[in-house]
């Protein structure tokens, strides 16, 4: 197959220290769950690929049953990580990442779903040894419980991140949520540290919807639309002028004017998954070439040519991205 970057402006990104061919990711879904998928996003151009994610709760129930040769303080952990990785979901997810990184020549990074730091983490040290590029952390943070106040929700995030940095030397970034209560304040003091090297805005999660005829709770759409990109774009156009760390637009994002414009509010590089999901992996190929072509009609030989000029500390009127309720003038009333 031609490679699809073949005469294209120089597309290329660096992402966690990691080059990237392009700015496309294919994020952690049903696409990147096995070799053969992956090789086919890889050869239709995709820049990296986000495993699909191995959820704590997986890693918990494998342990359960070898508590009997669990020891709780480390370097002893590497007694129970050789008991859990005979476990299936585990022993799979490591074979996912070496034949991933074997087959393919692009970033392979691993992805966690998780929502503490207990004794999980070590298996961070497993993933490393695979041969995986990074980590992505996909914390899953639903502040649900009326007992806990803000700080203790959002300490969550430095507990995790701090258990998981001590066990690698790959890079980690952090998938996180955009609940919070005082979020651009959260990401800032995150990015301090030298724990975290990019931040990925924001986990989509699922939603429940009720079915009225039926009278029960069902799913709501699982797929994202174009729309919802607006809510990663505000905030990476506010924090990309306030922090030096990669920040990666997710959820919304289904062609190219979705990618355009997250790069324009400074964005290092976009995820993609609903749109393969709805068009396949050609897709991947279709929105390069729109990139591509939208680049040559503005001159701009290189991403970083455009990256952030309508960031909120570029913007003509960055005010817009502060704006919080609609105006009648824009909202259409008299």
């Amino acid at each position: 197959m031609e490679n699809i970057l073949d005469n294209m402006n120089d597309l290329s990104t660096k992402y966690l220290g990691l080059d990237l061919k392009n700015p496309l990711i294919v994020g952690s879904c049903g696409f990147t769950n096995s070799v053969d998928k992956i090789k086919e996003l890889a050869d239709n151009g995709a820049g990296a690929v986000v495993l699909k994610s191995l959820f704590e709760e997986q890693i918990q129930a494998e342990l359960s049953a070898n508590l009997d040769s669990y020891t709780a303080d480390y370097p002893g952990a590497t007694d129970y990580i050789r008991a859990y990785t005979r476990g299936n979901e585990v022993d799979s997810y490591l074979k996912l990442i070496s034949g991933a990184k074997k087959s393919v020549d692009i970033p392979v990074i691993a992805s966690i779903n998780c929502v503490s730091a207990h004794e999980w983490v070590a298996f961070a040290k497993s993933i490393e040894q695979q041969g995986a590029d990074a980590i992505e952390l996909n914390i899953s943070l639903l502040p649900s419980n009326p007992k806990m106040t803000s700080g203790e929700n959002e300490q969550k995030y430095a507990e995790i991140i701090n258990a998981v940095s001590g066990m690698i030397s790959i890079p980690l970034t952090l998938k996180m949520s955009h609940y919070s209560a005082s979020l651009a304040n959260l990401i800032q003091k995150l990015s301090w540290t030298d724990k975290v090297s990019g931040f990925v805005l924001f986990n989509r999660y699922y939603s429940p919807d009720i079915d009225i005829d039926k009278m029960v709770v069902k799913s709501a759409d699982v797929l994202s639309s174009p729309s919802e990109g607006c809510g990663p774009l505000r905030w990476i156009a506010l924090m990309s002028g306030l922090i030096e760390k990669d920040l990666v637009a997710s959820t919304g994002v289904h062609d190219s004017e979705g990618v355009i414009k997250q790069i324009l509010a400074g964005a290092t590089a976009v995820q993609i998954v609903s749109t393969v999901y709805k068009n396949g992996a050609g897709q991947i190929a279709r929105i390069l070439k729109g990139l591509d072509e939208w680049m040559e009609q503005k001159s701009f030989a290189d991403l970083a040519a455009f990256r952030g000029k309508l960031s909120y500390e570029k913007a003509t009127e960055p005010a817009v991205f502060e704006r919080t309720q609609f105006m009648k003038y824009y909202g259409g009333l008299s």
